[in-house]
């Protein structure tokens, strides 16, 4: 189906096709906002997934696919049904989630939307059902909002989620979780606040006190994570956030050796070991500081230096993020 479809297709339509990525939806972005078109209507569709009409999107694969057999077999598909508590539950409406036919299916039905805005001559970009229009001022923005709903919710029979779609400027809104900034009169690509917060999240799972992993399965899982993290922001200015990444996720893993040393007498040997003479060694072994107040102390940050934090298998972003600038 995809050489069939994909032809004709936007050329500002960025997800799920091929030799299309979420980087070139995010500098096409980049570009409208740096030639002038400064503020943005922001689309969220409603549980976009869950809501999709069975009956219009067939009508749209028929416009290009005449066998019947196919045309039978995608709507078996969309008729398949999930899985809840054990017991299969038809469905109506909506697209499986995760099926390798969806992506296909949501951007055949969102095309329509995408010949709207070029009909319009709107600069845009979608990515799946992420969509924004860019414009140049706050008037236009809301006049587009207002018609495209009425667009989406009569034509396509989607539902525009009003709490999370707005109108607003790009460094105010977050795009496939970048954002924008601008910088001697340049717009400059940034990680979005809620991204960072996210990856954060993801570290704090990995170097949980409360898990029962061994120091090296979290060196391995913090830098698969690491990895694909990097390598998915790394068109963003983000040198200094990596930094910052760096030094909060190295106090996580301190606090993990510290809980892992539960007795003072544990404590006292593993310090020992690690070059601390006495009777320095004896006062830090005895402390009664938490184990987050501790990891940024004086008694692991002379011990637990960045050079044996790598050494132990630590991968850090900064690591990675040289990795991918330079390549």
């Amino acid at each position: 189906l995809t050489p069939i479809f994909d032809p004709g297709f936007s050329e500002y339509s960025y997800g799920f096709r091929p030799g299309r990525n979420a980087h070139q939806a995010v500098n096409k972005a980049k570009e409208y906002i740096n030639d002038g078109y400064t503020w943005v209507v922001d689309i969220d569709l409603e549980k976009y997934f869950d809501t999709v009409q069975h009956d219009k999107l067939m009508s749209l694969v028929a416009r290009k696919v005449q066998d019947k057999r196919v045309l039978k077999l995608i709507r078996a598909y969309l008729n398949s049904g999930v899985m809840i508590d054990g017991l299969i539950k038809k469905t109506d409406e909506g697209c499986p989630q995760g099926g390798p036919l969806s992506p296909l299916l949501s951007n055949i039905m969102l095309d329509e939307l995408d010949k709207e805005l070029e009909k319009r001559n709107h600069k845009f970009c979608r990515y799946a059902d992420d969509s924004q229009i860019y414009v140049k001022s706050r008037k236009a923005a809301e006049r587009v909002m207002e018609s495209l709903t009425v667009f989406i919710e009569k034509k396509l029979k989607l539902k525009v989620n009003t709490t999370k779609s707005a109108v607003g400027r790009p460094w105010r809104r977050k795009f496939l979780g970048f954002s924008f900034y601008q910088m001697n009169g340049e717009v400059r690509v940034r990680v979005h606040p809620k991204s960072i917060k996210k990856i954060k999240a993801k570290i704090k799972e990995l170097t949980s006190r409360s898990k029962p992993w061994t120091m090296k399965y979290r060196f391995k899982k913090l830098k698969q994570t690491i990895t694909g993290w990097v390598s998915y922001y790394k068109i963003a200015d983000m040198k200094s956030k990596m930094r910052a990444l760096d030094q909060w996720t190295r106090r996580r893993i301190r606090m993990c050796y510290w809980k892992r040393w539960k007795k003072v007498k544990t404590r006292f040997r593993m310090l020992r070991k690690l070059g601390i003479k006495e009777p320095k060694v004896w006062e830090y072994a005895n402390t009664r500081k938490g184990y987050w107040r501790i990891s940024n102390s004086p008694i692991l940050a002379r011990t637990f230096t960045n050079q044996l934090l790598k050494k132990l298998g630590y991968f850090s972003f900064t690591e990675r993020y040289a990795q991918v600038i330079n390549s």
